[in-house]
């Protein structure tokens, strides 16, 4: 068997030195029918290994529900990085940023658990088991067990969150006795602090960071004296969030950032070398000071694009690599244009209008209590002696479209810092909040969704709250039952201008094909074809069109459906050759 260890300046691959090329591809964030396409793209620009997190959210969603399979299965991805004649490098976290919703984390964990990301015994708990199963699938497939793994992460950029040694020496200690022998290493910016506190002696200290490679690797060897330099995370590009620009990054100054690394004999993982997409309801948010929901494309403006598609960055980065490593000789085949056409959307009717059964309760419930993992949750309440006046909530999470006896008030926005909206005299108080992404960084992980806290209307308390939970992929489901039940003939009664309205399509295709779907007449809410949940869609930009993988699609009839949220300005579907990704700053 192969045998990869850390030497005195080097990696050693059965004894030789070996410098480390890796890029990082997300499995939860690619279709798996098209792995084996991007893990094949990854070696065509010169990489010899793959990196990816491990997402425990997207594998456990709901306690004790352990899925590894289809979208979630690991060991088949792994599988494919082996077959390419590749290495792999695993990070299981448990937290991973990753821009992924909660960093990562299972919402029922960090509601229900105290200590996120220490020693606290509760969440060792949790992570330990957490840990085996990853295990499970990680340790038969190590490089000397005959498979691609030469590398485990402990934790991820741990000295930006806490410094509790026994909480990483408890990690170890589980990744050991579950089988793990490869090399264990931390990440971290390469920052003193970080450095000191996010690491063990016995964990080799890699870097992240995306520029000044030579300022940034002498820092990290201040604080790792032997072994291999590595750069654990070089940020090639950066994600987009709602009402933002598009990033890029200029494709020469990323070439000779990583052509610098290369020269000083480091090893390094690209991150990203094709994002992705964060599909269905997965994107994480930034809060720095203001709340900022992340798009749904994680496009990165990486080498590979979020179609599968090289791009300039691919052949700079191609050619850097082909100086210090061999390069096959093969590229990949030009991209050709996904197809272009129009078809009318229909109206469908309303779709957040469920009947309110649940029990009235003082105050609105938030998503956590209920253990509601969607998008919305519906607030109706009565308003006392059938007054108006200034609505005032503590907070809300994370954006609130407000109605009295169903006419439109306006909304309240976290990212707008917004609190407090004048409603006029009425009988029935409806706030339809929306969770736009759970924060996944720093300590406002696992914070609460919903209506938070409480509400008055001219200073007196609003109490007698029911609190629907609305799960838009169910409700789109039922959608398509109703659509097939009626043969197709939806009639001009599901036509409504005044609040949420579904709308669909039907799309002819000669053979599956990657589509892209311009949403820029459309305002905000949610996709699905065939079923598939792509994800959110605003009008708020820069993102202007979603992503269909081929696999989706079908050759014949394919459905969209669309949860609109506020107004559609043209009741069509266009679809685009490819990603609409929005302006940039230049």
């Amino acid at each position: 068997m192969t045998s990869f260890s850390l030497g005195d300046t080097d990696f050693l691959r059965d004894g030789q030195p070996h410098q480390v090329i890796s890029g990082a591809i997300h499995y939860f964030r690619v279709h798996p029918d098209q792995w084996r396409d991007r893990i094949r793209k990854a070696r065509l620009m010169g990489l010899n290994t793959i990196e990816t997190y491990v997402a425990w959210n997207a594998h456990e969603p709901r306690r004790g529900e352990w899925d590894a399979s289809g979208w979630n299965d690991l060991g088949r991805f792994l599988d494919l990085v082996h077959e390419e004649g590749m290495d792999a490098i695993v990070r299981p976290g448990p937290y991973i940023c990753a821009e992924w919703h909660n960093g990562g984390l299972p919402v029922w964990l960090t509601g229900s658990v105290e200590g996120l990301r220490s020693s606290a015994p509760a969440f060792l708990a949790e992570v330990s088991t957490y840990l085996r199963r990853v295990y499970d699938i990680v340790a038969p497939r190590q490089i000397d067990h005959g498979g691609p793994v030469i590398l485990v992460q402990i934790e991820n950029e741990y000295g930006a969150y806490g410094s509790d040694p026994a909480y990483l020496e408890a990690l170890v200690a589980v990744t050991r006795e579950a089988g793990i022998t490869v090399p264990l290493t931390s990440v971290d910016q390469p920052v003193d602090r970080m450095l000191d506190d996010g690491s063990l002696p016995e964990l080799h200290k890699t870097g992240s960071f995306g520029s000044r490679s030579a300022e940034r690797l002498a820092t990290l060897r201040r604080h790792q004296p032997t072994g291999p330099l590595m750069c654990a995370e070089f940020w090639d590009g950066w994600f987009d969030w709602w009402g933002g620009v598009h990033h890029t990054t200029d494709v020469a100054t990323a070439a000779a950032d990583l052509d610098e690394l290369l020269a000083a004999g480091a090893s390094v993982n690209i991150y990203m070398f094709h994002g992705g997409t964060n599909f269905g309801l997965t994107n994480g948010a930034n809060h720095k000071g203001r709340y900022l929901p992340l798009v749904t494309s994680y496009d990165y403006d990486a080498p590979l694009d979020e179609a599968g598609n090289p791009t300039a960055k691919f052949f700079a980065f191609r050619e850097v690599i082909a100086r210090y490593a061999p390069v096959p000789d093969e590229l990949p085949t030009a991209a050709e244009a996904s197809p272009a056409f129009e078809v009318p959307l229909r109206p469908a009717g309303a779709w957040a209008d469920a009947a309110a059964s649940a029990a009235v309760t003082a105050q609105p419930r938030t998503f956590d209590a209920l253990g509601h993992l969607s998008a919305l949750m519906r607030y109706d309440a009565e308003l006392p002696n059938g007054k108006g006046g200034l609505l005032v909530v503590d907070d809300v999470r994370d954006l609130a479209w407000v109605s009295v006896d169903g006419h439109p008030v306006g909304t309240l926005a976290r990212t707008r810092h917004d609190r407090a909206i004048r409603i006029p005299d009425g009988t029935g108080l409806r706030i339809l909040v929306e969770d736009q992404g759970r924060v996944n960084y720093d300590h406002r992980l696992g914070e609460e969704k919903g209506l938070y806290g409480e509400i008055t209307l001219s200073g007196a308390p609003v109490t007698g709250w029911r609190s629907t939970p609305l799960d838009v992929a169910d409700i789109a489901a039922q959608i398509d039952a109703q659509i097939d039940a009626e043969a197709g003939d939806l009639s001009p009664n599901h036509e409504r201008d005044d609040g949420p309205a579904a709308w669909t399509a039907e799309f002819p295709l000669d053979a599956p094909a990657d589509l892209f779907v311009d949403t820029a007449s459309w305002g905000k809410g949610y996709a699905f074809v065939n079923g598939f949940f792509l994800g959110r869609y605003w009008r708020n930009g820069p993102q202007r069109a979603l992503s269909v993988p081929a696999p989706v699609t079908r050759a014949g009839a394919n459905r969209l459906v669309v949860l609109e949220l506020e107004h559609v300005l043209e009741p069509r579907v266009v679809f685009v050759g490819a990603p609409a990704l929005g302006d940039t700053e230049e």
